[in-house]
């Protein structure tokens, strides 16, 4: 038995009861109390509660505050010793909190601003009164423990102009056990065959078994949360009959990222502002097949297969600019280009990475995953596109879709999709859709009448609302929370995903 349990056991059989840890034992660490408390619980000799709970402390500034006054008392005193005070001296006078004084002493009405832009005492405080410092009397009562007292609102501001600081509390109440004495026998947890011969174990104290136990968690690795809204996706997609494309080269040339789309050299999205660009090798070689890229150049240029073009001059050069993909379908242009070989109907997916040149913030990376599919067949139509739409999102349990037309550079006609968000309260664009266009279908060579519809969504938004993460960036990147990874459980979109 250590020293402390030792007096555990000596203070509860004095007071019959400790109802505060904190207040028996001031100088011992609340880990420390607790297995103290474990051990002489697991022996019978104690019972415990835990109690939790969030105490105050100040802040460097709300000590200041409490010695020598609030920001407002103090531009209040300066009023009063100079008459007026010009606006720009508030600062000079008071330092970089002068402007928080000046706020808070207009919120108290205790001062106005005259005409000639001066600050003087309002007609409350005429006549020599003196106002009460509240935020002054509100850290007095933080410093005596009786926040208790204080509005939740006035300290939640406390807290927001961090003048307080919060901190965790544990705290414990202590009961006699069934087998409470002040000695403890070590109880024994395996029964030998020495015991069992010599007949000891009739004598002896047992540890019971605790049946109720999970036992230690297995260390194991832990699918993150994107991969597993990404496998949820990928057997969607198997489920309708589709193929996954090769999506392991983030590089590409401005030919397949772009111009094969049919966005002309001049388009805002190539610019470096919206782009990364490759700086060594910066360039790279075209397709071998000339006839498609004469194709290229003759539909950006002039027009061919009844397009009037963009009527510009194509270079060949602008073409091998090596770029991070900016969106995957610079994959399904290369996978339509090898169907042209031998048009068949298709259907084609893909998951994984794309880049573009984007601030950070709470909903935006600069890397971001798109989800993408491809259907090719002959003869289809815009409505053909409208009912894949619903019975693919209708497999992720979202229903309702409206659609709105849009402006894609390769597809026309295109439509965003927008889906009823129960929790907002609105519609919000869940994905983008259209049908590829002519312009970039026909230079590959593929029959005019094997049309393809194309779609897609980003990875990130839907897996964001499926585990309620509010800021991207503790999805990935350097916030994002181990635990988060290993707790989460599976995916799971709708409960009758597939059927």
């Amino acid at each position: 038995m250590s020293a402390f349990q030792l007096d555990v056991l000596q203070q509860l059989n004095a007071l019959g009861k400790i109802d505060s840890t904190l207040a028996t034992f001031p100088k011992e660490d609340p880990q420390d109390i607790l297995s103290a408390l474990s051990s002489l619980n697991a022996h019978g000799k104690i019972e415990y509660t835990r109690k939790d709970s969030i105490q105050y402390d100040l802040s460097e500034e709300g000590k200041d505050i409490l010695a020598n006054g609030s920001h407002e008392m103090k531009l209040v005193q300066l009023i009063k010793d100079f008459g007026k005070l010009k606006i720009k001296d508030v600062n000079e006078k008071l330092g970089p909190k002068g402007k928080v004084g000046q706020a808070r002493a207009f919120k108290n009405g205790w001062i106005v601003k005259s005409k000639e832009n001066e600050l003087e005492l309002s007609d409350k405080l005429q006549g020599g009164v003196n106002p009460s410092d509240e935020t002054k009397e509100l850290l007095h009562k933080i410093v005596d423990k009786k926040d208790s007292e204080i509005n939740a609102k006035v300290l939640a501001d406390l807290k927001k102009r961090k003048l307080i600081v919060p901190k965790k509390v544990t705290d414990f109440v202590i009961v006699k056990g069934n087998d409470f004495s002040l000695d403890l026998n070590k109880l024994e947890t395996d029964i030998t065959a020495d015991m069992i011969v010599s007949g000891s174990y009739k004598d002896l104290k047992f540890k019971p078994y605790n049946f109720n136990s999970k036992g230690l968690p297995v260390q194991s690795g832990a699918l993150h949360p994107l991969n597993k809204v990404r496998e949820e996706f990928r057997q969607i997609f198997f489920s309708m009959g589709f193929t996954e494309m090769p999506t392991s080269q983030y590089v590409e040339t401005g030919f397949w990222n772009f111009d094969a789309l049919y966005v002309p050299q001049q388009h805002p999205a190539r610019d470096l502002q919206d782009t990364f660009y490759i700086k060594d090798p910066s360039k790279s070689d075209l397709p071998e097949d000339r006839t498609y890229i004469e194709n290229i150049k003759a539909v950006h240029e002039n027009g061919k297969f009844d397009s009037i073009g963009y009527r510009y001059d194509w270079k060949e050069e602008e073409c091998k600019k090596l770029v991070l993909r900016t969106h995957t379908t610079a994959i399904s242009a290369k996978m339509l280009h090898e169907l042209s070989k031998d048009p068949k109907p298709t259907r084609l997916f893909s998951i994984d990475r794309v880049f573009r040149n984007e601030a950070v913030d709470a909903t935006h990376l600069a890397e971001f995953h798109q989800v993408e599919g491809v259907l090719a067949d002959y003869n289809i139509t815009l409505g053909g596109l409208i009912s894949f739409m619903e019975e693919f999102f209708a497999k992720m349990g979202v229903t309702g879709l409206r659609f709105k037309p849009t402006y894609n550079p390769y597809t026309e006609p295109s439509m965003e999709i927008y889906s009823w968000h129960e929790g907002l309260g609105k519609w919000v664009e869940i994905g983008n859709s259209g049908m590829f266009r002519p312009e970039m279908l026909e230079p590959m060579g593929l029959p005019r009448d094997l049309r393809v519809l194309g779609w897609g969504l980003s990875l990130e938004r839907p897996t964001m609302i499926k585990y309620k993460v509010q800021n991207i960036r503790e999805l990935l990147g350097h916030k994002v929370s181990l635990d988060f990874i290993e707790n989460n459980p599976a995916a799971r979109l709708d409960e009758d995903l597939y059927t």
